[in-house]
């Protein structure tokens, strides 16, 4: 059995009685407190997560835009420096190699911020398709990075950050070399969690005092440190998509309902894009839909969805939620029963349980 991979943080889970798993390799912590309080927190006050794992490769050259522009669904022409763009890289067949984020310091000069368990897949794709002057290196092993989520996130890290005004980077913006507490970070606003938030990236000598500092600037405000477990819940209520869930290489970013990261009229051709424009055209033959369950019981990964003794599809995610006190899902469904209100059935250990098509996402904050 291979050794699980950690994080530069790993020796300070034990502080906070972090309950750990293996998450695609990784020894992560799936709660501290409980799955239930972590995602309270980051409801109405602020948490932190630590999210090392997460991937990180620099893309260089006088042609790394037209490169990016090849291989992202999204159109990076729409890209401002020190911007950040959510999109996806798609196989030929529309497949999602997976999705990721691109922040642009300069036409010839971007970072992509890719899911941890596709990194090295991730980099050889990349790798097998470089096209002209570009240089691109996998940085994820010496990156560190920790998210601070909720309401009150701006306030405590403001604290650390004497220097600079976080009011100033605008949601999907980011500001490099900001000082926290004498160690220098790159901070962005992008989230993962439905709420407000700063995500902050350094070298993995300077994440433990940045963790240990917002910890402390955060302890009035009731800011404590979370888990995978309520990182998932969270998502799930905003409708974030989870790669190998919601999103994978048999599921397409039009699938999975991140259409608006796919731009196929944009001036240049993609990889995966004829898949994707005759899904456009054509409509779709399944796609990620709601589900809140009538009967009780809890809709689970992997679970079937019928009508009648037709399977119409199968749950990607389901929890009871936190926040709405419902059992809910999201669920891969044939296109023509996704109507809101469709009542559907959800087998169960071995039960169909009555469930209804509902909107998402199921969690919107107030602005």
């Amino acid at each position: 059995m291979s050794q699980l991979k950690r994080t530069p943080l790993f020796d300070v889970y034990k502080d906070h009685g972090a309950k750990t798993i293996d998450f695609g390799g990784w020894d992560l912590p799936v709660q501290f407190s409980s799955i239930k309080e972590e995602h309270e927190a980051v409801r109405t006050k602020a948490g932190l997560f630590d999210v090392s794992h997460m991937g990180e490769i620099v893309v260089k050259g006088p042609d790394s835009f037209q490169y990016l522009q090849k291989m992202m669904t999204n159109d990076i022409s729409k890209l401002k420096e020190f911007g950040v763009l959510y999109t996806a890289m798609s196989y030929e067949n529309g497949g999602t190699v997976d999705d990721l984020l691109v922040y642009k310091y300069a036409d010839d000069h971007y970072l992509l911020v890719v899911n941890a368990s596709n990194i090295e897949k991730d980099y050889k794709w990349l790798s097998d398709h470089l096209e002209g002057d570009v240089q691109i290196e996998n940085i994820s092993d010496k990156t560190a990075q920790v998210a601070i989520q909720g309401p009150l996130a701006e306030r405590v890290l403001q604290k650390l950050a004497s220097e600079t005004n976080l009011a100033n980077i605008g949601f999907f913006k980011f500001q490099n070399d900001v000082d926290l507490n004498g160690r220098k970070a790159l901070v962005s606003r992008t989230g993962y969690t439905g709420e407000d938030g700063f995500e902050i990236y350094c070298g993995n000598e300077d994440i433990v005092s940045i963790w240990k500092d917002i910890l402390e600037a955060g302890q009035e405000e009731g800011v404590i440190p979370c888990g995978l477990g309520a990182r998932d819940t969270l998502r799930f209520e905003a409708n974030l998509v989870l790669y190998g869930q919601e999103i994978s290489q048999d599921i397409t970013p039009l699938e999975a309902g991140i259409g608006f990261a796919v731009k196929v009229n944009k001036d240049a051709n993609f990889i995966g894009k004829e898949v994707l424009l005759s899904q456009k055209e054509n409509g779709l033959n399944r796609k990620i839909a709601g589900i809140e369950m009538i009967d009780r019981g809890i809709p689970r990964h992997g679970y079937p969805v019928f009508i009648g003794e037709e399977k119409i599809g199968e749950v990607t995610t389901g929890t009871q939620s936190p926040t709405l006190k419902k059992n809910i899902g999201l669920a891969l469904l044939n296109t023509k029963y996704t109507n809101i209100g469709n009542e559907v059935e959800v087998e169960i250990r071995g039960k169909r349980l009555k469930a209804i098509v509902a909107p998402t996402p199921f969690y919107k904050r107030e602005k």
